[in-house]
């Protein structure tokens, strides 16, 4: 028995129908694709437009001063921070919350530390008092060593915060039928793992962000946690996700600053790629030079 489509399936689905087909011939150039009206550069998400598809962390950096210099040279729009790290600071907090104001950066708090729906949805709402803001970065820890979310902790909380008025963006697992069940529940962005928090290993199940990218195709994706060097960027942007979101691989570089500023070349490149469409894999061989069939008589 097949089940009624979803309300964002729906959606998509009417987006589709909306574009015009091309038919061949029409122009000497209908092989192209069709151009974009808006500058390519530019997306939408949250209520707001981006150029930058770098969200970048803002913690363990040697100093605040290079962490303003790293959040400069990577041209993020978006920093996130961990509300209840900041907290513990006491004082210290007033101070680092006027430094990320300072760099112009959208500020996207997130909830790093729970385990709980509760103490999320506490957390979330102290953030949308503090800082003025409906985004929330949603991370309910199910399990200690790998920082893996607890997908019916998040399921729970998001839930709530969606009927409380946020744009929750959830990080969550690669799983497909997770990910449909926050959609369900409201949320309109998506934050799958790449690795586990911290560890550098890059995209350990490419596949599983392939076969989102594929089902999900109206949907924001945000590659999030794990990821090692700006290589695995690019493979996350070729993939086609919408941007990539990381602190430590920056942070604890040995020089953080032109980190950041790799990061951004390689997210840039990643992004261009996708659009351009890469080449297709073969197994064997195949000439690159056209061959007629006989030889050049000199």
């Amino acid at each position: 028995m097949l089940s009624a489509p979803r309300d964002w399936e729906v959606e998509r689905s009417a987006q589709v129908k909306e574009e015009p087909a091309t038919r061949a011939g029409d122009t000497e150039q209908s092989a192209l694709p069709p151009r974009r009206c808006q500058d390519q550069s530019e997306w939408h998400i949250g209520g707001r437009t981006l150029t930058s598809r770098f969200f970048l962390g803002t913690a363990s950096y040697p100093s605040p001063q290079i962490l303003q210099d790293a959040i400069q040279a990577s041209g993020a729009q978006v920093v996130t921070m961990g509300l209840r790290r900041q907290l513990a600071h006491g004082a210290e907090a007033g101070d680092f919350f006027a430094l990320i104001k300072a760099t112009g950066a959208h500020l996207l708090p997130n909830t790093a530390g729970c385990h709980t729906a509760r103490e999320a949805i506490t957390l979330a709402h102290m953030a949308r008092e503090l800082f003025d803001t409906t985004w929330i970065k949603l991370e309910v820890v199910g399990d200690a060593h790998t920082l893996q979310p607890d997908p019916f902790e998040l399921l729970a909380a998001a839930t709530q915060l969606v009927k409380d008025g946020f744009d929750v963006f959830p990080y969550c697992m690669d799983d497909l039928v997770s990910c449909q069940r926050l959609l369900d529940a409201g949320c309109n962005i998506l934050m799958p793992w790449g690795a586990p928090i911290g560890s550098g290993q890059g995209l350990v199940n490419p596949g599983a962000l392939r076969t989102l990218r594929a089902r999900l195709p109206g949907v924001p994706l945000i590659v999030d946690a794990g990821i090692g060097s700006p290589a695995d960027a690019v493979q996350a942007m070729e993939l086609g996700l919408d941007a990539v979101l990381l602190n430590s691989a920056v942070a604890h570089a040995v020089d953080p600053v032109r980190m950041a500023r790799a990061f951004k070349l390689g997210i840039e490149s990643g992004r261009l790629a996708f659009e351009a469409g890469v080449m297709a894999r073969q197994d064997m061989a195949v000439a690159s030079t056209p061959v007629a069939g006989h030889p050049i008589l000199l």
